[in-house]
């Protein structure tokens, strides 16, 4: 639907400006308007803006939940907190998306329904989240929770891109001295074995050709390997080849293990805190796997919930996914015979985020050596590939 901005007066004859998306015309935008109290002076049609983020970080996203929790649970009012955040935002595409939220509660919306057209900004989880804390009366305790979901997956997301730093500057590293090597080595010495006139070993000769080629037809790689990448990815999202990969990525050496871990945290966790503010079990499973976002785990959140509404308790569910680690189990039993299943279950997550971060370093600590390895391994075997034609010369001198 169309965004408008407009013009538009108060009670008092105050005129201000602003926007509002998803409006069907200039007549729905007055009588959107003239239900707050506001009387429509002009409006011009914009272009719609593209969905997503518009530039915000996830850091954004967690101070904001942090903020709104903070600032609620404080006695504000949903409508003034959401209007002293707009103000407050250091990003202008935060502030205009909450005065929208705002307006949308002014005009009779539920807060959940006021962040819908935001969902893939705020995540699944925070939209669900609200609309939970909205059905349970426990709105505060909802954003708080909210909050410190956002920032603990914004933190396992930044303890996994720290520790590939080094593995992936090796291999830009690497790739940029072959490049080199083939751009600009590799010709000058062409040209002296053409002086030499001598037959040129194996290696040479792909050394050569592959030399030729950048030198040639070097300027499709980038468009060629952009194409590539977007194929390949457009492939992969298809529902069955995409269920088939994340069973690759869970089953892989060595990254399995991890993989696996981090999408166990990234299920059950949310899972808890909805279970926490009092959604039912089968409604959590269910929110939990479209937050996951693997077909895997989709598939098998949607084997719990069928477990679930046979009567069976969470942790005999959980048990029959060999997916989930046996401490995971085993708290989830105790935690429903005990009546705590989400406390227990969110000191289970703590430790397996600890878990996976001495993944991640024991896994560093063995990539470091074989990737410098592999990069001294592949020079080398350039180098010796430029330089095999010398030593066929100078024995055929002696």
């Amino acid at each position: 639907m169309p965004t408008f901005q407009y013009t538009a007066k108060d009670r008092s004859g105050r005129e201000f400006s602003g926007t509002y998306e998803e409006v069907a015309g200039v007549r729905a935008l007055r009588g959107e308007l003239a239900r707050i109290g506001y009387v429509l002076v002009r409006a011009r049609r914009v272009r719609e803006r593209p969905s997503g983020r518009s530039g915000l970080k996830a850091e954004d996203i967690v101070a904001f939940a942090y903020k709104f929790s903070g600032m609620y649970s404080a006695g504000l009012s949903v409508t003034c907190c959401l209007e002293t955040l707009s103000g407050q935002a250091d990003q202008p595409a935060l502030g205009r998306m909450l005065g929208e939220v705002k307006k949308r509660v002014e005009a009779g919306a539920s807060l959940t329904k006021a962040f819908e057209p935001y969902r893939e900004v705020f995540s699944e989880f925070f939209v669900g989240m609200l609309e939970a804390g909205e059905a349970s009366g426990k709105l505060a305790e909802a954003l708080e929770m909210s909050a410190v979901y956002l920032e603990k997956r914004e933190q396992l997301r930044a303890k996994v891109r720290s520790a590939f730093v080094y593995p992936i500057a090796v291999g830009v590293v690497c790739l940029g001295v072959l490049l080199g090597l083939l751009l600009f080595v590799v010709p000058v010495f062409t040209k002296l074995y053409a002086n030499l006139r001598v037959p040129l070993p194996g290696p040479t000769l792909v050394l050569v050709t592959l030399s030729q080629i950048l030198r040639s037809w070097g300027w499709l790689v980038v468009p060629a390997a952009i194409g590539a990448g977007w194929f390949v990815g457009r492939t992969l999202r298809r529902h069955g080849l995409k269920r088939g990969w994340d069973q690759i990525r869970l089953r892989l050496p060595f990254f399995g293990k991890l993989n696996r871990l981090i999408l166990v945290s990234r299920f059950m966790r949310p899972f808890a805190m909805l279970v926490g503010v009092g959604v039912s079990v089968i409604d959590a499973f269910r929110i939990a796997g479209d937050i996951a976002r693997s077909a895997e785990m989709t598939k098998v959140a949607e084997d719990l919930q069928r477990v679930a509404q046979s009567g069976h308790p969470v942790g005999k569910a959980l048990a029959a996914h060999a997916i989930f680690p046996a401490e995971i189990v085993q708290m989830a039993t105790s935690g429903e015979q005990v009546g705590r299943l989400s406390e227990m279950l969110g000191k289970a997550l703590d430790l397996l985020d600890r878990d996976i971060e001495r993944i991640l370093a024991a896994l560093v600590v063995k990539l470091e050596p074989a990737l410098t390895l592999v990069m001294g391994l592949v020079i080398g075997l350039v180098l010796m590939g430029v330089y095999l034609p010398m030593f066929d010369y100078m024995t055929h001198l002696q």
